[in-house]
Protein backbone atom coordinates (compact mmCIF):
# COMPACT_ATOMS: atom_id res chain seq x y z
CA UNK A 1 0.00 0.00 0.00
CA UNK A 2 1.25 3.46 -0.90
CA UNK A 3 2.09 6.15 1.59
CA UNK A 4 0.92 9.75 1.71
CA UNK A 5 4.37 10.85 0.52
CA UNK A 6 4.29 8.52 -2.47
CA UNK A 7 0.82 9.70 -3.43
CA UNK A 8 1.89 13.35 -3.15
CA UNK A 9 4.87 12.65 -5.42
CA UNK A 10 2.51 11.26 -8.07
CA UNK A 11 -0.02 14.10 -7.93
CA UNK A 12 -0.17 16.27 -11.02
CA UNK A 13 -0.74 19.39 -8.94
CA UNK A 14 1.95 19.46 -6.28
CA UNK A 15 1.97 23.17 -5.46
CA UNK A 16 1.09 24.14 -1.91
CA UNK A 17 -1.48 26.92 -2.13
CA UNK A 18 -1.74 29.06 0.97
CA UNK A 19 -2.80 32.43 2.32
CA UNK A 20 -1.71 34.34 5.42
CA UNK A 21 -4.09 34.58 8.39
CA UNK A 22 -4.58 38.29 7.65
CA UNK A 23 -5.93 37.64 4.14
CA UNK A 24 -9.58 38.29 3.45
CA UNK A 25 -12.01 35.52 2.72
CA UNK A 26 -12.43 37.03 -0.73
CA UNK A 27 -8.69 36.69 -1.46
CA UNK A 28 -8.77 33.05 -0.40
CA UNK A 29 -11.83 32.38 -2.56
CA UNK A 30 -10.13 34.00 -5.54
CA UNK A 31 -7.11 31.72 -5.12
CA UNK A 32 -9.31 28.66 -4.70
CA UNK A 33 -11.29 29.52 -7.84
CA UNK A 34 -8.16 30.31 -9.85
CA UNK A 35 -6.48 27.03 -8.88
CA UNK A 36 -9.71 24.99 -8.89
CA UNK A 37 -9.16 23.70 -5.36
CA UNK A 38 -11.57 23.14 -2.48
CA UNK A 39 -9.34 24.30 0.37
CA UNK A 40 -6.34 26.48 1.02
CA UNK A 41 -3.77 26.23 3.79
CA UNK A 42 -3.39 29.15 6.17
CA UNK A 43 0.29 29.78 6.84
CA UNK A 44 1.98 32.34 9.04
CA UNK A 45 5.31 32.54 7.18
CA UNK A 46 6.42 28.86 7.19
CA UNK A 47 4.11 27.70 9.98
CA UNK A 48 0.85 25.92 9.24
CA UNK A 49 -1.80 27.56 11.43
CA UNK A 50 -5.06 26.53 9.78
CA UNK A 51 -7.01 25.52 6.73
CA UNK A 52 -9.92 27.24 4.99
CA UNK A 53 -12.32 25.23 2.85
CA UNK A 54 -15.49 25.64 0.86
CA UNK A 55 -17.27 24.06 3.82
CA UNK A 56 -15.90 26.79 6.11
CA UNK A 57 -17.15 29.41 3.68
CA UNK A 58 -20.64 27.95 3.55
CA UNK A 59 -20.98 27.47 7.29
CA UNK A 60 -19.03 30.37 8.75
CA UNK A 61 -19.57 33.14 6.21
CA UNK A 62 -22.72 32.62 4.16
CA UNK A 63 -24.93 31.16 6.90
CA UNK A 64 -23.75 33.73 9.45
CA UNK A 65 -24.27 36.67 7.11
CA UNK A 66 -20.64 37.78 7.12
CA UNK A 67 -19.01 39.70 4.30
CA UNK A 68 -16.23 38.01 2.30
CA UNK A 69 -14.37 41.25 1.64
CA UNK A 70 -14.28 42.38 5.28
CA UNK A 71 -13.79 39.09 7.13
CA UNK A 72 -10.28 37.78 7.69
CA UNK A 73 -9.26 34.16 7.29
CA UNK A 74 -7.92 34.05 10.86
CA UNK A 75 -11.44 34.74 12.15
CA UNK A 76 -13.06 31.75 10.45
CA UNK A 77 -10.33 29.25 9.51
CA UNK A 78 -10.29 25.77 10.95
CA UNK A 79 -7.38 25.88 13.37
CA UNK A 80 -7.82 22.43 14.90
CA UNK A 81 -5.79 20.63 12.29
CA UNK A 82 -5.42 16.95 11.62
CA UNK A 83 -2.24 16.13 9.71
CA UNK A 84 -0.38 13.02 8.64
CA UNK A 85 3.26 12.26 7.98
CA UNK A 86 4.55 11.27 4.53
CA UNK A 87 4.96 7.75 5.94
CA UNK A 88 1.25 7.34 6.75
CA UNK A 89 -0.49 4.77 4.58
CA UNK A 90 -3.42 5.61 2.35
CA UNK A 91 -5.57 3.42 4.58
CA UNK A 92 -4.53 5.41 7.68
CA UNK A 93 -5.29 8.66 5.88
CA UNK A 94 -8.73 7.41 4.82
CA UNK A 95 -9.53 6.26 8.34
CA UNK A 96 -8.55 9.64 9.81
CA UNK A 97 -10.55 11.57 7.23
CA UNK A 98 -13.61 9.38 7.80
CA UNK A 99 -13.36 9.56 11.59
CA UNK A 100 -12.84 13.34 11.70
CA UNK A 101 -15.21 14.05 8.78
CA UNK A 102 -12.66 16.11 6.87
CA UNK A 103 -11.96 16.32 3.15
CA UNK A 104 -8.44 17.76 3.06
CA UNK A 105 -5.42 16.41 4.89
CA UNK A 106 -2.11 18.27 5.13
CA UNK A 107 0.97 16.07 4.93
CA UNK A 108 3.63 17.37 7.29
CA UNK A 109 7.14 16.21 8.09
CA UNK A 110 8.54 17.88 11.18
CA UNK A 111 7.35 21.43 10.72
CA UNK A 112 7.49 21.40 6.92
CA UNK A 113 4.29 21.12 4.89
CA UNK A 114 4.82 18.62 2.09
CA UNK A 115 1.41 19.02 0.46
CA UNK A 116 -2.30 18.33 0.84
CA UNK A 117 -4.25 15.19 0.03
CA UNK A 118 -7.94 15.44 -0.75
CA UNK A 119 -10.54 12.75 -0.26
CA UNK A 120 -10.64 12.50 -4.06
CA UNK A 121 -6.92 11.71 -4.16
CA UNK A 122 -7.38 8.92 -1.63
CA UNK A 123 -10.49 7.44 -3.25
CA UNK A 124 -8.82 7.48 -6.67
CA UNK A 125 -5.77 5.64 -5.29
CA UNK A 126 -7.92 3.12 -3.42
CA UNK A 127 -9.82 2.31 -6.62
CA UNK A 128 -6.52 1.95 -8.49
CA UNK A 129 -5.23 -0.48 -5.86
CA UNK A 130 -8.46 -2.48 -5.91
CA UNK A 131 -8.37 -2.70 -9.71
CA UNK A 132 -4.83 -4.06 -9.49
CA UNK A 133 -5.84 -6.72 -6.96
CA UNK A 134 -8.81 -7.73 -9.12
CA UNK A 135 -6.56 -8.09 -12.17
CA UNK A 136 -4.12 -10.23 -10.19
CA UNK A 137 -6.93 -12.46 -8.93
CA UNK A 138 -8.38 -12.85 -12.41
CA UNK A 139 -4.97 -13.85 -13.76
CA UNK A 140 -4.57 -16.37 -10.94
CA UNK A 141 -8.00 -17.88 -11.62
CA UNK A 142 -7.32 -18.23 -15.36
CA UNK A 143 -3.98 -20.00 -14.91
Amino acid sequence: MKTAGQLLAEKQRQAIYNVPPQATIYAALQLMAEKDIGAVLVMDEDSLVGIFSERDYARKIILKGKNSTDTLIQDVMTSRLFVVSPHSTISECMALMSEKRIRHLPVVEGSQVMGVLSITDLVRETIREQDFVIQQLEQYIHQ
